[in-house]
């Protein structure tokens, strides 16, 4: 892939000061920014996203009376276990993919070839980067459709509790949250709650909602600073793999350059022995 050849000289022959400054050029900025931010997102998306998927399930069988159905059918609490299955995939996934960009951005920085000597690229590496930037852009378009699915819920929940914050408002009017509007439920199954009632008034007032709302916020702020954060990796690795091109056509040069100046220096060696043999 990425192959290079170290110098003589070693990190333990400099002073403790000139180590460090040596260490902190070889870091990747750009790359170490993205994958802290590609972090903070997932990390944000998948812990505030489980605790809201759970706070609905409390609000669902607390106040909409909705029950587990059988293990055959499939109902919407099946539907956000299988939702906190799939956070946990992702926050495993992204951590992984997080160090491999990393990765990639160590051995393909400036740095690297200043501190460690001459700089090889194989196609092999050519490969990986092309790769890496056709993944990442796959990551974006599919974290732009997670964002854009989060924020169903959220808007969901802002209506509901807006309900909640101006029930003074809507005293007089008989206004009913039905869970068959979301498709949450099924036409025949009659799970709601309106604004006169008891369960209603409940539902307000405890903390359930109100952090759900909350949460289900955070992890859609999450969801977008991943976003970011691929656009952020989209850019270096663009710019990398620039880098790359411009360092693999140098290196044709310098192998070319090398080889006609060991051919010039065959003819003259060549010459000089004739002219040697051709005087004695």
């Amino acid at each position: 892939m990425f192959t290079t050849s170290h110098k003589s000289s070693s990190c333990s022959s400099l002073g403790c000061f000139e180590c460090c400054v040596k260490c902190l050029g070889v870091l990747p900025y750009a790359s170490l920014f993205a994958t802290i931010l590609l972090y903070a997102g997932v990390a944000l998306f998948c812990g505030c996203g489980h605790e809201a998927l759970s706070g609905t399930v409390t609000i669902l069988q607390n106040y909409f009376e909705v029950v587990r159905a059988p293990v055959e059918t499939l109902d919407v609490l099946t539907m956000i276990d299988i939702l906190k299955y799939v956070i946990y995939g992702v926050a495993a996934a992204f951590f992984v993919y997080g160090i491999l960009l990393m990765v990639e951005g160590f051995f393909t920085t400036g740095a690297i070839r200043d501190l460690y000597g001459d700089f090889k690229i194989t196609a092999c590496g050519r490969c990986v980067s092309a790769w890496f930037i056709m993944l990442t852009y796959i990551f974006f378009l599919a974290w732009l459709g997670v964002t854009a699915f989060t924020s169903l819920p959220v808007f969901m929940y802002f209506n509901i509790w807006t309900i909640c914050q101006n029930t003074t408002v809507v005293e007089g009017a008989n206004l009913c949250l039905d869970l068959r509007q979301f498709g949450m439920v099924t036409i025949g199954e009659e799970r709601k709650v309106c604004t006169g009632s008891e369960k209603f008034f409940k539902m307000c007032e405890s903390n359930e909602l109100d952090m759900t709302f909350h949460l289900f916020v955070c992890a859609l702020a999450g969801a977008g600073a991943a976003v970011i954060a691929m656009v952020h990796y989209l850019m270096v690795l663009s710019a990398n793999w620039a880098y790359v091109k411009d360092a693999c056509r140098m290196q044709k040069y310098e192998d070319i350059k090398s080889k006609e100046e060991q051919e010039l220096h065959d003819i003259h060696s060549t010459r000089s022995k004739e002219r040697l043999n051709a005087y004695t």
